[in-house]
Parts: C-alpha cells; sequence; structure tokens
C-alpha cells in the first residue's frame, strides 16, 4: 500500500464553542471511518510563508488549511476516502498527492 497526504484547502473555521465541538466530533467520526488506512490524523496549518530560491521570504499563497496522511491502494481509492471528510462540507476541498517513498 502507498501513502498519500490529504491536503485541506479552504473551509470555515467553527465560531462558537458548540460549533468547534461538532467540528471536532465530525472529524473523529470520519476518521474512525478510515479505519487502519489512517497513518496520520494530522493537523490545521496556521500561518504560512514561501521562500523563494533567493531567499526572500513572502506570506504564502496555496491557501492549504490542514493536511492528513492515509494509506490505498491506488490515487484512486485515496480520493474515495476524501470524499467524505468535513473539510467539503465546509466549504473546503481537499487534494490527494501520493507520497513517493525515496529514503
Amino acid at each position: 500500500m502507498a501513502k498519500y497526504l490529504l491536503a485541506y484547502k479552504g473551509g470555515r473555521m467553527a465560531e462558537t464553542p458548540e460549533a468547534q465541538e461538532a467540528a471536532m466530533q465530525a472529524w473523529m467520526g470520519w476518521f474512525g471511518t478510515l479505519g487502519a488506512a489512517v497513518v496520520d490524523t494530522g493537523n490545521p496549518f496556521g500561518p504560512s510563508t514561501a521562500v523563494a530560491s533567493d531567499g526572500s521570504a513572502a506570506p504564502a499563497t496555496a491557501g492549504l488549511t490542514g493536511y492528513s496522511l492515509v494509506e490505498a491502494d491506488t490515487l484512486a481509492a485515496a480520493a474515495d476516502l476524501a470524499k467524505g471528510c468535513p473539510v467539503l462540507t465546509a466549504g473546503g476541498t481537499v487534494e490527494v498527492y501520493e507520497a513517493i517513498p525515496i529514503m
């Protein structure tokens, strides 16, 4: 099985403590449905910067908001796992990347 990075983009942050708790329960419920496929539940991202080849830094523009790492047989299977991600119901998207082992 290969490992795949689920890169989360966008989505809305829950504003109230009740909404935050509901969001956390949605995430934990989704991870529960993935079972052993979950390698690393990941984390949300905070502030970011992009470093250019000349060493200069500027705010990152990719809009990534978090990540998780899963195992699946194929890219298509990993994308199927992403279809239930709670970020989708919050207006975000999930990009799925195969992590190619070279080390």
